[in-house]
């Protein structure tokens, strides 16, 4: 690595993240049954409709996997509780299987100096939820409401921070307009619903959250850079609707109070009835903001329905996830998140990393050198005034990378999906000798 733990500011924090259903082992334990299940045993939606029934088995392997944090010399641990796991039902009675492992699981965390890092929701939604609409439904704002409750009345006390939703790009646009991700739906009315009830989901989650004590509650959201495909203003304007509803739309709600007029042009006639009342509850003061970043997108203008564009490919360098790797959308996002919305709130970046077809005992360097260039982006940031706090690899282990299966391996640890055996790549142990230089 290019870098030294001594190149950041004091107390600035390293952690890696995961998220339960992609490697906890959800048959296992007491769990419900979640969408993500039901869309995996869907043919065609997920890699040899392979699902997170066994995944990386940390439920009973978590021990090793905090001393492999605890060794690379990672300050915090960015993980996810599963609602399925704390509540079967999504409601009702709570599994306390569930609420016993994540008791003992934080406990680990504290025992090895590792500071929890908590996110209630990453897209594990329960099956009966999903029956009744799920995030279409505006009930869903107090279902999970009360879900937090369940779980942060357990654990809450021991969190360094806490994250209501991840990326709620995925949870709405991702997951209700495009179909990558369960529920699967290609519906421009389902989609308009969706992202505004995972704004009204973090909002009564927030509520519960101060209610409880529970101090350092965030957000986290997602970005990507849009590049307009050529110099046309027609291309322009599509990258900057691309902006508008993948990064501004999350963004305005939290910080603004408002939408992008140029993503309402599309969605208002969709929307929930009363959608303009609840930015009182959406905007409620947080503590810090996460950002995920990974890419950059070249949007095009096409004819069709809005939002009538499409991505083009690009001319960068990709990772295995056809992604093109370009460090500089990271300096943009947390210079430009400061000075437009957040005015001067911490900042963390909670995801960042690639995926590469790593095979074990062969070299890591592709790896090491998109941390190196990201890393680098993000001092300039710190240079040019960004409230940097911390800095999140994506992620710890090889996992469920969900509508792929198990095929694109983020992990800086490499997993052994027969024998589950796990072994640090050479981007960890570089990591590692960084983190301690």
């Amino acid at each position: 690595m290019t870098f030294r733990r001594s190149d950041f500011p004091d107390g600035f924090l390293f952690a890696a993240a995961t998220s339960s259903y992609q490697i906890e082992g959800h048959a296992q334990g007491g769990a419900g049954r979640t969408h993500w299940d039901d869309f995996a045993a869907t043919p065609g939606n997920v890699v040899r409709a392979e699902n997170g029934d066994r995944a990386c088995d940390h439920y009973t392997r978590y021990e090793e996997d905090l001393d492999l944090m605890a060794a690379m010399g990672l300050d915090a641990y960015r993980f996810s509780t599963s609602w399925a796991r704390v509540l079967p039902e999504g409601r009702g009675t709570p599994n306390p299987e569930g609420l016993d492992f994540y008791d003992r699981l934080v406990d680990a965390m504290l025992a090895r100096d590792l500071k929890p890092m908590a996110t209630l929701y990453h897209w594990e939604l329960p099956s009966p939820l999903a029956d009744l609409g799920g995030w279409r439904n505006p009930d869903i704002s107090h279902w999970f409401a009360d879900y937090t409750r369940v779980i942060m009345d357990r654990i809450g006390d021991r969190m360094f921070s806490v994250a209501p939703i991840n990326e709620p790009w995925c949870v709405g646009w991702l997951s209700h307009f495009l179909g990558h991700h369960a529920p699967g739906l290609r519906d421009i009315r389902a989609t308009a619903h969706a992202m505004h009830h995972v704004m009204t989901g973090h909002g009564r989650a927030v509520e519960v959250l101060r209610d409880l004590g529970v101090r350092n509650v965030g957000a986290v959201c997602n970005f990507e850079y849009a590049h307009p495909s050529d110099d046309s203003p027609e291309a322009a304007r599509a990258a900057e609707l691309y902006d508008g509803y993948y990064n501004r739309f999350f963004l305005g709600g939290l910080f603004k109070g408002a939408y992008p007029e140029d993503v309402m042009k599309g969605l208002e006639t969709h929307m929930p009835k009363g959608w303009q009342d609840d930015f009182p509850l959406i905007g409620q003061k947080l503590d810090w903001l996460g950002l995920n970043y990974y890419t950059c997108k070249r949007i095009a203008p096409v004819d069709g329905p809005w939002p009538s564009h499409a991505e083009v490919e690009g001319p960068l360098p990709k990772t295995q996830m056809e992604w093109e790797i370009y460090p500089d959308g990271l300096h943009h996002f947390l210079t430009w998140v400061d000075r437009e919305y957040t005015k001067g709130l911490p900042l963390y970046v909670t995801e960042n990393g690639m995926a590469n077809p790593d095979v074990v005992g062969q070299d890591d360097d592709a790896r090491i050198d998109y941390l190196n260039q990201h890393i680098a982006a993000a001092l300039r940031a710190l240079d040019d005034g960004a409230p940097l706090k911390g800095y999140t690899f994506w992620s710890l282990l090889d996992n469920y990378e969900w509508a792929l299966g198990y095929e694109k391996r983020f992990g800086l640890v490499h997993v052994d999906f027969d024998t589950l055996e796990r072994t640090p790549k050479a981007s960890y142990h570089a990591l590692a000798r960084a983190l301690k230089a």
